[in-house]
């Protein structure tokens, strides 16, 4: 059996990172989707899939690395997950409720990316594909007065949440740096034809604008996506109808300018992964 546990929950900088940037672009989603949400029995058990697929829940690209994956229990602290494995298209893991009240499973990032030209006009980026961003990094390998030079601080976090008996909101305090969601709906008590409210945050304050897309499961199914696209209002608040019972798959993207130097902008990505209750 193999299991993993994070001590801290601190934001770190993971080979993710590169990894999600990489599959925006090739439209490529990431997830972490429980076999359930809600559970009432006593010392729960819940599975979990991860990867990053062409179609959401359907794992057919690759296997979403664990480099990084923290549980926060009902109470804030780090739990282990068992039986950990990663095949070619998806890992699974197991999560042992053992308290009762709301976790958090999660991945997050946070750190500096560059893009630039070299004097022969040839396109260089910081860091590579799959290697993980450090301060120590970009400053010995990112030329201060490069040819069109663009600094970039980037955020991502992806997570789910599960219950055991009656919701919590310990875990859903925001850590308050990069984009991240503050529900005031709890993201386990969603039915079918009832609305939902978020607020985003980017690094503590109101992420005005942000643009969120919500798909529900079954898109391989489907003709189109279903998409349900939304903006975020002056305070960053959001509110979500949901149509049907099932998962969904929402995603939250943010720029501006307002970065900490030496990045000239920021930009932050948020997933999660929700179950929708039938009434």
């Amino acid at each position: 059996m193999k299991s993993i546990a994070r001590s801290g929950l601190a934001l770190l900088a993971l080979p993710l990172l590169a990894l999600l940037f990489a599959s925006t672009a090739s439209a490529h989603r990431a997830w972490i989707v429980p076999a359930a949400t809600v559970l009432s029995a006593e010392d729960a058990w819940v599975t979990f899939d991860a990867a990053v697929s062409n179609d959401i829940f359907h794992a057919d690209y690759v296997a979403l690395r664990a480099d990084g994956m923290t549980v926060a229990s009902p109470d804030g602290s780090a739990v282990e997950v068992h039986n950990l494995h990663s095949g070619k298209h998806r890992t699974t893991f197991d999560l042992n409720l053992q308290v009762s009240g709301t976790y958090r499973v999660f991945m997050a990032s946070n750190g500096l990316t560059a893009r630039w030209e070299s004097e022969s006009g040839e396109r260089r980026m910081w860091p590579a594909r799959g290697a993980t961003p450090n301060p120590q990094g970009f400053k010995k390998e990112v030329p201060k007065k490069a040819k069109n030079l663009q600094v970039t601080q980037s955020s991502r976090r992806m997570e789910t949440f599960v219950t055991a008996g009656a919701p919590t909101n310990t875990v859903l305090k925001p850590s308050n740096v990069g984009l991240e969601l503050v529900p005031l709906t709890h993201p386990n008590d969603l039915f079918m034809g009832e609305k939902a409210q978020f607020r985003f945050l980017i690094d503590g304050k109101p992420a005005v604008g942000a643009e969120v897309s919500v798909i529900p499961a079954g898109m391989r199914y489907r003709n189109d996506q279903a998409e349900i696209k939304l903006v975020t209002d002056n305070k960053g608040f959001v509110e979500v109808e949901w149509p049907q019972a099932g998962m969904f798959w929402l995603n939250a993207t943010y720029q501006d300018n307002r970065a900490t130097k030496p990045a000239t902008q920021r930009r932050g990505n948020y997933t999660a992964v929700l179950e929708v209750l039938p009434q």
